[in-house]
């Protein structure tokens, strides 16, 4: 079928389901494969569940006009996303970066909020699936979108842009991350840096970290004439400070050449979050939203994501913030654990995923770094960080041997951090 037509088809029932658990009724069922099940085997379930459509790529499940033959299920979602966007004649930021995309994505969409109906990627939606579901999620009501867009690999983001079609865009940092798929700190730069090559050939608008030297240094190898800098120094365009970090944080901004300064109360922990609050009054700025309204919308995002959560248990304090976590993001994390003025302070440390032939220095360095905190208690997690276990910090091969080690555990205000793969929201189950 061509794609005009399965426009016209999406036009009548535009909504997507990829999952037979979670059908919507009147959707078109795309029959997504994975590794371990092909998607084109539930077509009949997705239709008995209330699809109105089902799209398969294998004429042997054809059954009658409600399946609609395609060459490749996954490149017609894409491709009726790529069109869907061409038809929406609308602002899009295109967001990416080794740390801070989605947090960054959710406080555009609050401040954006104030004066705009906005759409934001739900969850984690980033990739090559997530990304057409998210285009194809926008309708005619909506004003302005945001966009997430991950990677692991060489390619990615170009892929992503070309079906999101950014008029603006914004990288949050680039760090060491998924060096596996990128093979080395240089691989991640060129790959976000494909963002920077989109908004080049189609004449769009970055929000740039100005004192963040290597998106600066990334942003220089480019010919892009509009550009919105945000920051901590004053040749910045939106320009900021950190007021407080006990353990909320508190910031102060002000736009460049004018008097007025702003100060805004916040219901995110990590000093490192400062730059994603700045880039979210850039943004709105940018788009006219007021500064009293920018205000509201950062001071009312509350996360809900284990990111940057702080989780007042029945005995401790918990800063959750293992959903993800890189080289970069720990690094992070450990600085802010510094600055904070709290006493009884715990970190427990998950193994980090995805480090490639780095990852036995990565995780020495992190380990080096946290011993020089001054901490009540620190313990790693995981079979990488177990590699290096000394007497000096308590070393733990899985998140069940940790579980037991911290039960107890009182008084304290404890760091979680790790990649999602370790599970850790089982030690906030005892603390």
């Amino acid at each position: 079928m061509q794609i005009e037509a399965l426009y016209s088809i999406y036009k009548q029932y535009p909504k997507i389901s990829t999952d037979t658990r979670n059908i919507i009724t009147d959707s078109i069922f795309f029959a997504l494969k994975g590794a371990n099940f092909n998607g084109n085997a539930f077509a009949d379930q997705a239709l008995d569940s209330g699809a109105r459509y089902a799209v398969v790529d294998d004429v042997a499940y054809q059954k009658d006009e409600r399946y609609i033959l395609v060459e490749d299920v996954l490149t017609s979602l894409q491709d009726l996303a790529r069109y869907h966007r061409k038809q929406l004649h609308i602002p899009i930021i295109g967001i990416t970066g080794t740390n801070g995309k989605t947090t960054s994505k959710e406080l555009l969409y609050a401040v954006l909020s104030q004066r705009y109906k906005a759409f934001a990627t739900n969850g984690n939606l980033n990739n090559h699936i997530g990304v057409p579901l998210s285009i194809l999620s926008i309708d005619a009501t909506i004003e302005i979108a945001i966009i997430e867009m991950g990677a692991n690999h060489l390619g990615e983001i170009a892929f992503l842009s070309d079906i999101a079609h950014p008029t603006h865009g914004l990288i949050t940092n680039v760090g060491k991350a998924h060096l596996e798929g990128f093979g080395s700190f240089d691989g991640v730069k060129k790959t976000k840096g494909e963002l920077y090559d989109y908004l080049q050939d189609h004449e769009g608008t970055l929000f740039l970290q100005g004192d963040n030297k290597d998106l600066v240094e990334m942003a220089s190898h480019r010919n892009i004439h509009k550009i919105v800098r945000y920051g901590f120094s004053p040749d910045n365009d939106v320009i900021g400070k950190l007021l407080i970090a006990n353990p909320y944080l508190a910031i102060s901004w002000k736009e460049r050449d004018k008097s007025a300064i702003y100060e805004v109360s916040t219901n995110l922990t990590g000093s490192y979050n400062t730059e994603n609050f700045l880039a979210a009054i850039a943004v709105g700025l940018h788009f006219g939203v007021p500064a009293i309204s920018i205000n509201e919308g950062i001071a009312g995002y509350i996360p809900t994501n284990n990111r940057s959560q702080i989780t007042k248990t029945n005995r401790n304090t918990v800063v959750a913030d293992f959903y993800n976590a890189n080289a970069s993001s720990m690094v992070a994390a450990l600085d802010n654990m510094k600055v904070l003025t709290v006493e009884h302070k715990v970190v427990i440390l998950g193994d980090m995923f995805e480090l490639g032939d780095d990852s036995y220095t990565e995780h020495a360095i992190i380990i080096q770094k946290a011993k020089a905190l001054p901490l009540e208690r620190l313990i790693f997690v995981g079979k990488e960080f177990f590699k290096h276990r000394s007497d000096d910090a308590e070393f733990y091969e899985s998140t069940a041997d940790a579980r037991t080690a911290i039960v107890g555990l009182s008084g304290s205000f404890i760091l979680l951090k790790a990649s999602r793969g370790m599970s850790f929201e089982r030690l906030l189950e005892v603390l």
